[in-house]
């Protein structure tokens, strides 16, 4: 039997999967790594835990699951997006990797808008943001200048670990896409860019297609994981575009909805000259020569989280959906905005809050609760709302939003429709298996893998009555956001005063 591996390497914790080449899971091991937050608003991780985590997860895998390592013959990556690795001459790591929720970098930001405007954007597609790699390499450069001076290259997390399994150290155009130093046209890194902060053009790493063949197991790693030095390694993808490929958002009229802690709502995209004006990031994908917008709404999962945690301890989840089915489309007309810890799209506020608005007497904890799951989705419609007249006609629910037949049906009445789930959802880790099977030849490209490896399940179609309903609550929903923002924001300043 042959495997590939997909092994997506995450915030908290990797996965490896094991895969088949009809698709199937044949083992999947995990493990968890510490995160740091050695200020408020830092964020840092070791990228050595991620090699160990890795292959802690690896080792598991073949003894506990009984894998032959040499039936594993190519393993690609998915990788948590923008994390600055700073590497010396002898590629060693120099500092605490800076994270994509590492937020110290609002004066670089703004520095980059100064310096180079609107023509940033032209080249770049994105605004720069706290959460990017560009604004975190110029940080270091102005705060840490003897770290700096000793950097000879610069590489984001999956990239690290690919360069520690195999030797070789290259990014590909997905995740360079992320650093907001790429030319996104001419898939090369800017120079009128990096020259404009003077950094060096040896600080950038060669650049690969994600299907691209980068080397075979190393020896040493070999050693160190029991995998074979036959095994292939190909170049992987960014997390979103891993995962996109893992939902088979491969098709412009399909756009994928996906509710984690943070919310996803992201589109494949054919023409790079689409304009979003910088309010959905616009990156390479990982298909070649192909892209994806996406916006984000920054609680998803994590206001039902908040609010479960706070209001309702002890009850699960499975009874809180109950709950909120004893409630009426509109939760009885209260409406939940999740600006619980700012927001992303289309709104890029650190400073709003989060409210509910139009509580009375008789509204009850069902009441609450389906308020905040009806709140999350307006917030994605917020976002799908500028995807409108593109042709879409299809979403791909993944995440926790495809756990509970409530809130998909939420979903296909909010959005007006259709909302697909999958059979065997497993996200950016099956999207960089896809990446390793196309690499390996068992399919001629992504598309046609991608009708191998994934299923989808069950359809909800939008019911007109709700529809109605909820078109009638968005446009008083659409309104918070300008209504109360005067308001967080003074009340964010009192905090930090009191």
């Amino acid at each position: 039997m042959s495997y590939v591996l997909g092994i997506d390497l995450g915030t908290s914790a990797v996965k490896v999967s094991a895969i088949n080449k009809k698709g199937e899971i044949a083992s999947q091991q995990s493990s968890e790594y510490p995160l740091y937050h050695p200020q408020i608003g830092y964020s840092e991780q070791n990228p050595e835990d991620w090699v160990l985590g890795t292959t802690v997860a690896i080792t598991r895998l073949i003894l506990n699951n009984k894998i032959n390592p040499e039936d594993i013959e190519g393993i690609s990556f998915s990788g948590q997006m923008h994390g600055l690795v700073l590497l010396d001459a002898k590629n060693q790591v120099l500092r605490p990797a800076i994270l994509w929720n590492d937020t110290r970098t609002t004066e670089e930001c703004s520095e980059i808008i100064e310096k180079l405007g609107e023509r940033f954007l032209e080249i770049t597609k994105n605004k720069p943001l706290e959460g990017f790699t560009l604004p975190k390499l110029l940080w270091v450069s102005k705060n840490e200048p003897d770290i700096f001076n000793q950097t000879e290259k610069f590489v984001l997390p999956k990239d690290y670990l690919r360069y520690r399994m195999t030797g070789n150290l290259v990014m590909e155009y997905s995740d360079a896409a992320g650093t907001v130093a790429l030319d996104i046209n001419s898939k090369s890194w800017s120079k009128e860019i990096y020259q404009a902060f003077r950094f060096k053009d040896s600080l950038f790493p060669p650049l690969v297609e994600s299907t691209a063949f980068v080397g075979n197991i190393s020896s040493s790693y070999s050693t160190f994981s029991s995998l074979s030095t036959k095994t292939k390694v190909f170049a992987g993808a960014a997390d979103n575009a891993a995962g996109a490929i893992g939902a088979s958002i491969l098709n412009s009229n399909i756009v994928l909805s996906s509710i984690g802690t943070s919310g996803v709502v992201l589109k494949y995209e054919k023409d790079p000259n689409v304009n979003y004006n910088g309010k959905l990031h616009f990156f390479n994908h990982a298909v070649p020569d192909k892209f994806y917008s996406m916006g984000v709404t920054l609680a998803a999962g994590h206001s039902l989280n908040w609010f479960k945690n706070t209001f309702a301890k002890d009850i699960d989840f499975d009874t809180l959906f109950k709950e909120a089915q004893l409630s009426s489309t509109g939760a009885n007309v209260l409406l939940f905005s999740p600006y619980i810890v700012g927001e992303r799209t289309p709104y890029a506020d650190s400073k709003i809050r989060g409210s509910f608005i139009g509580i009375d007497s008789s509204h009850s904890l069902n009441d609450f609760v389906r308020s905040v799951l009806e709140g999350i989705v307006f917030s994605f419609k917020d976002i799908m709302n500028m995807y409108e007249g593109s042709g879409f006609d299809t979403i791909v629910s993944i995440g926790g939003g495809a756990k509970s037949a409530l809130w998909l049906q939420i979903q296909a009445d909010i959005f007006n429709k259709k909302v697909i789930t999958l059979k065997n959802e497993q996200g950016p880790g099956m999207g960089a298996a896809i990446i390793a099977a196309v690499g390996l030849g068992w399919y001629e490209s992504i598309e046609t893998a991608a009708k191998q490896f994934i299923e989808f399940g069950k359809t909800y179609l939008p019911i007109p009555e709700n529809y109605d309903k909820y078109e009638k609550i968005y446009k008083t929903y659409a309104q918070i956001y300008k209504q109360t923002k005067s308001i967080s924001h003074e009340l964010v300043h009192y905090r930090q005063e009191l």
